[in-house]
């Protein structure tokens, strides 16, 4: 039994069941023994691996998108590279060694990054201890000094908690975790159905809600908006608003219950893009995609870099190169040992509407 499951059992005892939000909002944050306040989870050690920990490509082409962005706005003397949710900072320090390669970006350069982990900060550290920009920690994008800003969510949206609620004969009533007579987590129904919801839909199913994540997507548009600047964030998810349940835990890169051990397994869903491009509209910003994170990727040169670093790379490092951009741009499974990120995951953008086309996104947007 993990820590946090006595915990939760008790708050459970006493208040009666909580909702999937709440749960996952624990499982993941709780101050002590929350999932991402106790571990690291990513890459062959942990639960999961990310784009960055595949190949320095990614983070690379991520920075050159910044800087191009940035000169997309006038190259302002001053500008903020806000990542959020930046695992061990390999992402990050990827890009900046890429923005070299356009000095006068690099001196307008503050770097922040969105953690709440102190466990992950101190990987951060490391990682950009030789960064030669200024970097800053918060724990909340509210925190990050106004102004100018390009922000990155790499594997950000999915990390947040969703309501979910399932469609009974009475409405839509939300989802909750109580617990069994044998003390187990289970799944159960609030007893009134949710007055706000009124989609059409056969009893049983189900419609997660993404609430978090679009007040985030809002908050974001609406600073872009009075002060300027870009977000670009990749996730994987659908680009539909559609019914279904997309919860899943992770667990030393296999499945896992979602309600067994909470604290233990990574838990995420799967990122509705069309309810965060509605999100960023409503603040009158520009979207941008989604597209595939293939397409993103090849439209910003990766089989190039790819074809530089074979180059220069020894006789064994190539097939590793050829796999990463397989993994990261390929149509291949989205599961197994040859799993590809390249159409699973999506990339999407939002800017001023003045700022015109941004890299990566010449593509049609996905339906």
């Amino acid at each position: 039994m993990s820590q946090l499951s006595q915990v939760l059992r008790e708050m459970i005892s006493q208040e009666g069941p909580i909702s999937v939000e709440r749960y996952m909002a624990l499982a993941l944050g709780h101050p002590t023994h929350g999932y991402y306040m106790s571990r690291e989870p990513f890459g062959a050690a942990g639960d999961f691996t990310t784009a960055p920990e595949i190949s320095q490509m990614f983070g690379e082409l991520i920075g050159l998108w910044a800087a191009e962005v940035w000169s997309q706005m006038g190259a302002p003397a001053a500008i903020r590279l806000v990542e959020i949710g930046p695992g061990r900072g390999t992402l990050m320090a990827d890009a900046l060694r890429a923005a070299r390669v356009a000095p006068a970006f690099r001196a307008a350069l503050s770097v922040h990054l969105v953690e709440t982990s102190p466990l992950l900060s101190e990987r951060q550290r490391a990682a950009l201890a030789d960064a030669g920009v200024p970097v800053f920690w918060h724990t909340s994008p509210a925190d990050v000094p106004q102004g100018p800003a390009i922000f990155l969510a790499n594997e950000f949206f999915d990390a947040l908690p969703v309501r979910q609620f399932v469609r009974t004969q009475a409405g839509w009533c939300e989802r909750m975790v109580g617990l069994d007579p044998a003390g187990h987590f289970v799944f159960g129904l609030s007893s009134e159905p949710e007055p706000y919801l009124s989609a059409e839909a056969p009893v049983g199913a189900l419609l997660e809600v993404g609430a978090e994540g679009q007040r985030t997507m809002t908050a974001l548009s609406a600073r872009i908006m009075a002060q300027g600047g870009a977000l670009l964030a990749i996730d994987y998810g659908h680009t539909r608003t559609d019914l279904g349940e997309t919860l899943q835990a992770v667990r030393d890169h296999r499945y896992a219950d979602p309600l067994e051990n909470p604290g233990e397994a990574d838990l995420t869903t799967h990122v509705d893009f069309a309810a965060l491009g509605r999100a960023a509209k409503s603040t009158g910003c520009a979207v941008h995609g989604p597209v595939t994170q293939g397409a993103f990727l090849n439209q910003l040169g990766l089989a190039q870099r790819a074809l530089a670093l074979a180059k220069r790379a020894a006789p064994e490092q190539v097939g590793a190169i050829e796999a990463a951009v397989r993994r990261l741009a390929g149509p291949g499974p989205i599961d197994g040992p040859d799993a590809s990120m390249g159409e699973l995951f999506k990339a999407i953008a939002v800017s001023r509407r003045d700022l015109g086309p941004l890299p990566g996104f010449s593509e049609e947007p996905l339906a």
